[in-house]
């Protein structure tokens, strides 16, 4: 069985459960040490019961607590050679540097990296596959790309992105320099961007869609749910959104 849950999700924290068959791996860790503890003790887990840690890119609501958590548990770490060398807390060791083009195995899981356009050094978000099944974390992409429509396509599951709507974000508080960055091309997906990504996909196999990276400021769960869902009529897929707050439940896919 292959299943994921989402830990938070959202510019204040970042992560994301991954299990299939025995093997059990973390996709970022974007809150703090103690916070991510009592997360998983929210779901009934611990933070050795994971294989490893796999991370995305450098921002902090992506990596907040993973230098803790890798020094407390000597959880083993995967990243790119650009992520890793751009952590500005590197006092931890086994970590595996990978390349966002080759796929490989983590006990149970067969991981696809999926480089993604995105200010960072090397940010890759990930697919994962396990019995016949795939489920992919496609979120912090500034447009979409062929590697990103390749990931999504053919997917049980997606979390995708939906993370500002484009009028909200003119009319909202921030800066002009940072609206430009968001919407920018190495920036965040909007949710009419998300939507046209699943009109550019095979959506045959969906049978969920998880919003994720929601920004507080610039939407909310339903604008970002009236925006995308409508993409899915023709799918028999469930359209949920990610909460930043806690933890969400486990989707186990068919």
């Amino acid at each position: 069985m292959l299943s994921f849950l989402s830990l938070g999700s959202g510019s204040k924290g970042n992560a994301t459960l991954v299990r299939g068959g025995d093997t059990l791996v973390l996709v970022d860790c974007g809150f703090a040490l103690r916070e991510t503890e009592a997360r998983m003790d929210q779901v009934g887990l611990l933070v050795s019961d994971l294989a490893a840690v796999l991370v995305s890119h450098e921002h902090s609501d992506h990596v907040r607590g993973l230098g803790p958590l890798l020094r407390k548990h000597r959880v083993p770490a995967w990243m790119t050679h650009g992520t890793h060398e751009s952590l500005r807390d590197a006092r931890f060791d086994g970590v595996t540097e990978i390349s966002p083009h080759a796929a490989f195995s983590i006990g149970d899981l067969r991981v696809e990296p999926c480089p993604v356009p995105h200010d960072a050094a090397e940010p890759c978000q990930y697919r994962f596959e396990h019995a016949g099944r795939r489920f992919g974390v496609l979120t912090d992409i500034g447009h979409v790309t062929p590697h990103i429509r390749g990931c999504a396509a053919n997917c049980d599951a997606l979390i995708l992105e939906a993370n500002h709507d484009v009028d909200m974000l003119r009319a909202g508080p921030y800066p002009w320099p940072l609206q430009e960055r968001i919407r920018g091309g190495y920036g965040h997906l909007s949710n009419a961007a998300c939507a046209s990504l699943l009109g550019l996909i095979d959506c045959s196999r969906l049978q969920a869609v998880a919003l994720g990276h929601l920004s507080e400021q610039n939407n909310s769960p339903r604008c970002a749910l009236d925006t995308v869902a409508p993409q899915l009529k023709q799918s028999d897929a469930a359209v949920t959104v990610l909460a930043q707050g806690e933890p969400g439940t486990w989707y186990e896919i068919q």
